[in-house]
């Protein structure tokens, strides 16, 4: 008897399987409020170099700018520089003028603002710019902040995969629920940027654990029929995280208060884990046969099903511990030691490296919206409530693979087509932005899905920690691409789309898990059929079609 035997005895979905989503929707709500809370953390108002003697007449004070402030190529006035002498203008006079900015031999006609800047506060009250003045040559510091935290994310991700997989889900989301609230608190406390840097980061390590043991423990109590539901419920929740951080950014325009905003609910996230109850798969795997029978007569119990202690009996219990049991700690190593793991690892890395460089590429890239922070965060939130309904209808009418790679190519096609519309056309731009944050977004969530079904219960959360590094790494690499404009105003996304299309194709060449047992060992894995060799050869022809110059 088999795993899936048992939980269909205490029921493989009810109030119990119910409240432990609920439980868990903490975390995943509060994913996003960090992950993309640079939006608002890090925004950089409109500023100038700080102008000693301004006169307190508003009529004269665009006067005033211009005669201290050089213009830019565009027109605009410079935020980085000023004249050194005030120059003079026509019918006005100037407190302390007379010069003009080449008047002095031998000194410079503009220099970096000596005193400073001054800062547009209409929209943001307080930022991580403005307090630690990261504009003009100090705006690559800014930058690296979310270089930084996606650099925590990765390694954390390692680490919590792993550890997970030694020590059980619960413990771990324990340790990723008391960090992060530590680290938060200590960043919204920050004296100096160092401090800052270090802090998020850490802080981004500690996210990690969210991202790696939340899925995999709600999808462990559940049965096959209904794991499409609870992950695409479970995916829910960060898009409502998406848009309580449009609300809360609003209402909190200070960077120190927003950042404590979104870390207080970790605490009673601790509270809650009393009620979260461990994988009892993972129990039987490590041969805690008597935790495993308390999870599952609870789950009985609360599910209405008739089972008593000896239909639980722990001989039963031990004889599928023995079947399941792991002889050795799992490994990274493990996930390619074999020819079908090692196929799955590899496919599923290129996958999540193109869902995160196309969701945080697409992010990232709001030029030509025309629209303010908070209504892009909104807007952009709202587009992924009906990726979730795209998302379920299709895991399980079309199969997870067929979803995973027409969410990618829909992502991919709304790339391609914001290249060819012109920069002025607002109206198109945004709308492929928005069909394109959808579709990532889609592929965000079928993803976590897929993955967790691809790999077996004794190295999932290991699966899980690699696939989220590489995510990550790409998520990292994303804002990187951005830079690029400065070749070719059109080449990051050309680069996001191009990687996004490699992706969509490299998940045909993954096997289909719907209405499929979540395998237990790797011999489990190992005993199904790999992909048809026709169809892995048309999808290696295809990837070497787009890849090829």
């Amino acid at each position: 008897m088999g795993f899936e035997e048992l939980l269909h005895q205490v029921g493989g979905f009810g109030p119990f399987q119910l409240w432990n989503v609920a439980l868990l929707a903490l975390p995943r709500m509060l994913l996003p409020l960090h992950f993309l809370l640079p939006i608002f953390l890090a925004a950089v108002p409109a500023h100038h170099c700080a102008l000693p003697g301004a006169p307190d007449n508003f009529s004269y004070q665009d006067e005033w700018l211009e005669a201290h402030l050089p213009q830019e190529s565009d027109g605009t006035l410079s935020s980085c520089l000023r004249f050194t002498h005030p120059r003079p203008l026509s019918n006005t006079t100037l407190v302390g003028g007379g010069h003009s900015a080449g008047e002095l031999e031998g000194e410079p006609a503009t220099v970096a603002c000596p005193q400073g800047w001054e800062y547009d506060r209409s929209e943001f009250s307080s930022t991580i710019v403005t307090e630690w003045d990261l504009v003009c040559e100090q705006k690559s510091l800014n930058q690296a902040t979310s270089t930084f935290f996606f650099a925590g994310v990765l390694v954390g991700a390692v680490a919590f995969g792993y550890l997970s997989d030694r020590f059980g889900r619960r413990r771990l989301l324990l340790v990723a629920y008391v960090s992060t609230l530590v680290l938060g608190l200590a960043s919204a406390a920050s004296v100096s940027y160092t401090m800052f840097a270090i802090t998020r980061t850490l802080t981004g390590a500690a996210l990690a654990g969210f991202t790696i043991i939340v899925m995999p423990l709600e999808l462990e109590w559940l049965d096959v029929e209904h794991r499409t539901v609870a992950g695409v419920l479970s995916s829910i929740f960060w898009t409502g995280g998406m848009m309580l951080l449009a609300l809360v950014g609003y209402l909190i325009r200070d960077w120190r208060w927003l950042l404590l905003a979104v870390t207080l609910p970790c605490a009673p996230g601790i509270l809650s884990l009393w009620w979260v109850p461990e994988s009892a798969r993972w129990l039987l795997t490590q041969g805690r046969v008597e935790e495993a029978q308390g999870y599952l007569l609870r789950c009985a119990r609360l599910n209405g099903r008739p089972v008593g202690e000896d239909s639980l009996s722990r001989e039963a219990l031990s004889k599928v511990a023995a079947q399941e049991r792991v002889v050795r700690r799992p490994s990274y190593l493990d996930l390619f030691r074999t020819p079908r793991l090692r196929h799955i690892s590899v496919c599923c890395m290129v996958v999540w490296y193109g869902v995160n460089f196309s969701y945080y590429g697409l992010s990232l890239d709001v030029s030509g919206l025309r629209l303010n922070a908070y209504q892009t965060q909104l807007l952009f939130g709202a587009a992924e409530l009906p990726s979730k309904l795209l998302v379920y209808l299709s895991v399980r009418r079309a199969g997870r693979r067929l979803t995973q790679a027409g969410t990618l190519l829909g992502a991919a096609v709304a790339l391609g087509v914001r290249i060819i519309v012109p920069s002025n056309n607002g109206f198109w731009g945004t709308a492929m932005a928005v069909m394109g944050k959808g579709f990532s977004e889609a592929a965000f969530t079928t993803a976590y899905l897929f993955t967790s079904e691809l790999y077996p219960t004794v190295l999932r959360q290991t699966g899980m920690g690699l696939t989220a590094l590489v995510g990550r790494l790409g998520a990292s690499l994303a804002p990187l691409a951005g830079l690029l404009d400065g070749v070719w105003l059109s080449l990051p996304r050309l680069i996001y789309g191009g990687i996004t299309l490699l992706a969509a194709c490299t998940a045909l060449l993954l096997p289909e898990t719907r209405q499929v047992q979540l395998p237990e060992t790797i011999q489990d894995v190992e005993r199904k059929r790999y992909v048809h060799r026709t169809l892995s050869a048309c999808v290696s022809t295809c990837m070497w079609v787009c890849v090829t110059p």
